[in-house]
């Protein structure tokens, strides 16, 4: 069996699909300028191939594209976008983000659902090609390696259509593309679900290990993947359906944990999972391959490039992509003065502060040979300046050195623990100093040759340790739970640390529960959904945010602009 390198085919891809274009464009035989089958489009190995990958690519583009990254976090108790000196506000859409006061009339309510069925049709488009091949040995292709293929693109579009699900509840399930010229009608939660875990189910005896594609495995489905997917699909089944899951969630982390699905093990250091091996990471259990050279979505400026302040590429060492701007960073734990907001939910840097010997809380710095140490930017950021000078981070509002803080608000070039006559806090009053920014994968040097190499881990092996934590939790297993959780927290203390959790679970609680995904999974793009599963979303306070009026914030609203061109769709409840 020939193993195929996504990397590889990455540059390619456009390719394929510019193929894809002229052929429809150029014959005039209207039959099959409606219609493209893979009698006339597919003609070798190479063709089949990048029609398999192409919805790889808009799918790994979609973990930030189409506001997807921005809504899950934003929208949560960890991340905020605010209006710094005029910088930011946008005409208050990320404030309304922030407050849950959004409109099917703001953009970014359309934006997932264009964004994830642009992904479900590409994956629909390639399975009714790859489903019309009848001799697969025509590619030099045995049946095996194409039951593979389409059992690997009814897992990606199980994935996007699990995001959907989340998103929106009320959603259209696409089987068919091809001559199809109206939309279908939306089906209830509960039948999406079931039709998402029947694609996961069909599909896993048919989909490759992770051991049996080697070196190739990133950025492909596997059976460790697709049952990961069923992990999460289980796990937050009582929130989309109504129907507890919690134990078909347990017994299949139990049996990942196991080796079923393939071998998988946790890294012993931290930042690993994210580094610039971690492509080929025995934690890394489904990733989109990165190069700096070809596809790098999470550093793009739709992610973690803009949870960066302006000049802190020259504290890096990176200069590539120019000057940073501070889109995203953590929520205050700390008022103006100083003192620790009350509400227990939000303040993220205080809840990794509360255990000190946290290796993740020094200061993110580079060491040399693709190595780093630290997760925050915090405090003042030095470096040598063009001329050869010692210089500090500056902000583009003023000359001051900048000191970052976990506070919100005007400091300008207060020093550190200067009071200041502006008491105001809020989404409206910020400036550059405002706010911790974390730093999970790396940036290295210009010069480094590791640069930007990282794959995106979307589905990390602790996932599944934390998903099997939950269900025993919830099931009166507070020891188990503390077990499976340390196994992952014991990579962030010293050996022997007090932090770890007592063997008996005692000090897990429904709210450390809720920090500890908070910690583990910080910025990873799941905020949103982790706290509508613990029922803290719409009942919830911190920073700047009081509870909703209701629940129907859950879900996000069909956007106008989807309404208006799909008539058949009908709006969600509640707005």
């Amino acid at each position: 069996m020939k193993s195929i390198n996504l990397l590889k085919y990455t540059s390619k891809i456009g390719a394929g699909m510019l193929l894809l274009t002229t052929v429809g464009c150029t014959n005039l035989d209207e039959q099959l300028f409606d219609r493209i089958t893979s009698d006339n489009f597919l003609q070798t190995r190479e063709d089949v191939t990048r029609d398999f990958l192409r919805a790889f690519e808009h799918s790994y583009w979609s973990i930030q594209g189409g506001s997807t990254f921005m809504l899950q976090e934003n929208s949560s108790d960890e991340i905020m976008t605010p209006n710094r000196q005029g910088d930011w506000f946008d005409g208050g859409q990320f404030q309304r983000v922030h407050y849950h006061t959004w409109t099917p009339n703001d953009g970014f309510t359309a934006d997932p659902w264009n964004a994830l069925y642009g992904g479900v049709t590409l994956a629909t488009n390639s399975l009714e090609d790859l489903q019309g091949i009848k001799d697969p040995s025509k590619f030099e292709m045995t049946q095996a390696e194409l039951d593979g293929m389409i059992s690997e693109l009814r897992t990606l579009r199980a994935w996007l259509n699990i995001r959907l699900l989340d998103f929106y509840r009320n959603i259209v399930i696409v089987t068919k593309v091809k001559g199809e010229t109206t939309g279908g009608s939306q089906v209830t939660p509960q039948e999406a679900f079931a039709y998402i875990e029947s694609e996961l189910k069909e599909s896993l005896p048919k989909l490759p290990t992770v051991q049996s594609l080697g070196a190739n495995a990133v950025g492909r489905w596997t059976q460790g993947g697709a049952v990961s997917l069923l992990v999460r699909l289980y796990l937050n089944s009582k929130v989309y359906t109504g129907t507890d899951r919690f134990a078909d969630c347990a017994k299949l982390c139990q049996e990942m944990i196991d080796g079923k699905y393939g071998t998988y093990s946790l890294e012993s250091r931290w930042d690993a999972p994210f580094d610039y091996n971690n492509a080929t990471s025995k934690e890394t259990v489904f990733g989109f391959p990165g190069s700096f050279g070809l596809t790098h979505w999470q550093y793009d400026g739709g992610m973690y490039f803009w949870m960066l302040p302006n000049l802190a590429p020259s504290y890096f060492g990176f200069t590539d992509f120019g000057n940073a701007n501070p889109k995203y960073a953590m929520q205050p734990g700390l008022d103006v003065d100083g003192k620790e907001y009350p509400h227990a939910l939000g303040k993220p840097f205080v809840k990794f502060q509360k255990y000190p010997d946290d290796v993740r809380l020094k200061k993110y710095k580079n060491l040399g040979n693709s190595k780093r140490e630290g997760m925050f930017l915090h405090g003042y950021l030095t470096y040598t300046n063009s001329a050869g000078k010692p210089d500090t981070v500056r902000g583009f509002k003023g000359p001051y050195a900048l000191y970052f803080r976990d506070q919100v608000g005007k400091f300008l070039d207060a020093k550190p623990g200067t009071p200041i006559a502006d008491k105001v806090s809020n989404m409206n009053n910020a400036d550059n100093n405002s706010g911790i920014f974390p730093v999970k994968y790396p940036f290295y040097p210009s010069d480094d040759l590791n640069k930007i190499a990282s794959a995106y881990a979307e589905i990390r092996f602790a996932e599944i340790y934390y998903s099997l934590a939950e269900c025993k939790y919830r099931a009166g297993d507070k020891a188990g739970a503390a077990v499976l959780l340390n196994a992952v927290r014991k990579r962030n203390y010293p050996t022997g640390s007090p932090s770890l959790y007592k063997a008996d679970g005692t000090q897990l609680t429904d709210q450390e529960m809720i920090d500890e995904w908070g910690r583990e999974f910080l910025v990873e793009g799941r905020r949103r959904t982790d706290m509508i599963r613990w029922g803290v979303f719409n009942k919830g306070t911190w920073w700047d945010k009081t509870a909703d009026a209701d629940n129907h914030t859950e879900i996000f609203p069909i956007g106008q602009t989807v309404l208006n061109s799909s008539p058949q769709l009908k709006q969600n409840p509640g707005y």
